[in-house]
């Protein structure tokens, strides 16, 4: 396997550098120092011990492997500072987004994304109760893991979506009746054939009628079936998603290097393209494109969204 590039020594001073309560704790020092008249014995003593601290902080394995994931994610085009650069109004539009999906879904549905997310949610507050509540400097731990999360999430609600729209269309149409008008459309062909000979079949419009329309409500029940294999399988999808967003969310109170989450997450991410592309095949029910960019769903205030709860259609 091959060896994880390295930031550098230099960029790891840079970051622990430019870390802002060291930025505000170094100034004020430098001022305080020179304020005091003895700007000659204070100055060096500043120096001396933000030389320590930079060390100290720049020898940590852990520090060390945030920035290293920071560094990776920049040269693949990742924006690491997307979430917390969002402006007010971003947000507000994804959060409007998210809203309105699950406006559309019946309480049950809107339930159980409601809940999965809260679920991560939680376990992210645990795992950093669980390191002390301390946070990277960088802030590359969380930011490695929330756009990934989000896409998780993200499809498992396009899910939902798209679960819901199959089984009105399962319930809206009756597949009984289609296979009564398949028979009845076959004997009544049958029944023209015979009275018209076999010589005279290809040039009677009747039959080209009943041909026509047999093969239309044959048509209908292909779709029926392929919509009830599709409803089978986005239930298993779901169910096998929504266990692997737990599952990586727990590892988080285990596992404190940002780099081997990231990892984990996106090999999760990489495996759902079929479930994609069956989203795709079902976007024109569903009404959400396969052009929508993922919001941001951990950090967007959905507390709006318990005003719809019980408001849904069942």
């Amino acid at each position: 396997m091959a060896e994880k590039k390295k930031a550098g020594l230099v960029r790891y001073l840079k970051e622990a550098f430019m870390f802002r309560w060291n930025l505000l704790l170094f100034g004020g020092a430098a001022v305080a120092a020179v304020a005091s008249g003895h700007a000659d014995i204070a100055l060096p003593l500043v120096a001396a011990a933000e030389v320590t601290y930079l060390a100290g902080l720049t020898t940590l394995p852990r520090f060390q492997a945030a920035i290293d994931a920071k560094s990776r994610n920049e040269e693949t085009g990742g924006r690491l500072s997307t979430r917390s650069a969002e402006s007010p109004e971003a947000q507000g539009n994804a959060r409007d987004r998210i809203l309105d999906v699950l406006k559309t879904l019946t309480e049950d549905r809107r339930s159980r994304f409601l809940r999965l997310r809260a679920r991560c949610v939680e376990m992210s507050r645990i795992a950093n109760a669980v390191r002390g509540d301390t946070r990277d400097a960088s802030g590359a731990s969380t930011e490695l893991r929330t756009p990934a999360l989000d896409r998780l999430l993200w499809v498992f609600l396009r899910l939902l979506l798209s679960e819901q729209a199959i089984s009105r269309f399962l319930q809206a149409a009756d597949e009984a009746s289609i296979d009564k008008t398949v028979v009845d459309l076959k004997a009544r062909r049958k029944k023209r054939a015979d009275s018209v000979g076999e010589a005279n079949q290809a040039d009677d419009r009747i039959i080209r009628s009943l041909d026509d329309s047999i093969s239309t409500a044959e048509a209908r029940k292909e779709n029926v079936e392929k919509a009830r294999q599709n409803a089978e399988f986005i239930a298993t999808e779901l169910d096998r998603l929504e266990n692997k967003i737990q599952a990586v969310t727990e590892l988080a109170v285990g596992h404190t290097d940002p780099d081997e989450m990231s990892h984990r997450i996106d090999a999760i991410s990489e495996g759902i393209s079929q479930t994609e592309q069956t989203i795709r095949e079902l976007q024109q029910i569903t009404g959400v494109s396969d052009g929508d960019t993922t919001p941001s769903i951990l950090d967007a205030d959905l507390t709006a969204s318990r005003a719809v709860e019980g408001g849904g259609r069942k």
